[in-house]
């Protein structure tokens, strides 16, 4: 079954533009979307969760479209990406109390358990976090309310190996529970630990959308590592 189906969406900008992209987000499963910086991730991200109008095509997500029914879907889908600047100056408990305020799935358990997790301290504001911890923080807000859908775009930017291995299995974790999860990414060992199925997308057009174990056996040669596969297939794919 699939949690999110997108169809032929078309974005046009001046310099860009996305190409009838159409894949699913399957329950139950991870699903790595991995491309090149300026493929197209975070616009499709963008427009699959109606933060910018796509030119035509359609998102829908437990069978319901998006544009008819965004404040229900989000309510049952956790978003994240490493660009969102909270207030630097905002204690992270405050953020919190405001953040808890939009959803009705809110869980107190979850938000606990993660900020300790990450060893996060919600006493502090974000302009002291590094990187790597504002990245959590934002994690931490996307997973703490009941998401049937957990959307992210490049979760793992600014993460040392190690935080990258530790957020790489909360995923399995939340798969296991049931949740979707979809994380866009160009760090390719991150698809190899964890996705169940690839999206694969350049120039704005989707290559390739099929279960791990099918793309390999599709593109890859013998011998040939999932890395090496993604680079040399972006140095010869055709956009006829």
């Amino acid at each position: 079954m699939s949690a999110v189906e997108v169809r032929e969406l078309v974005k046009q900008y001046p310099s860009f533009e996305l190409l009838r992209v159409s894949f699913d987000v399957r329950e139950n499963r991870i699903t790595g979307f991995i491309g090149r910086n300026g493929s197209g991730k975070t616009t499709t991200i963008k427009a699959m969760l109606n933060l910018i109008h796509p030119d035509s095509g359609t998102v829908s997500f437990f069978g319901k479209p998006m544009v008819m029914n965004e404040a229900e879907i989000k309510q049952r889908t956790g978003y994240s990406t490493g660009t969102v600047n909270w207030y630097p100056r905002k204690k992270i408990k405050d953020i919190v109390q405001a953040v808890k305020s939009f959803y009705d799935t809110w869980d107190e358990e979850a938000y606990r358990k993660y900020l300790e997790l990450f060893c996060l301290d919600e006493t502090k504001m974000p302009i002291e976090l590094s990187e790597g911890m504002k990245v959590k923080f934002n994690l931490l807000l996307a997973l703490s309310h009941k998401c049937d859908v957990l959307i992210l775009d490049e979760p793992t930017s600014g993460l040392d190996p190690f935080s990258r291995n530790e957020l790489l299995d909360i995923f399995t974790e939340l798969k296991n529970d049931g949740v979707a999860v979809f994380f866009s990414t160009h760090i390719i060992s991150d698809i190899e630990k964890c996705a169940d199925d690839i999206v694969y997308i350049s120039k704005g057009k989707i290559v390739a959308a099929t279960s791990k174990e099918d793309f390999i056996l599709k593109y890859s040669e013998p011998g040939e590592s999932l890395e090496e596969t993604m680079l040399r297939m972006e140095g010869g794919v055709s956009h006829a």
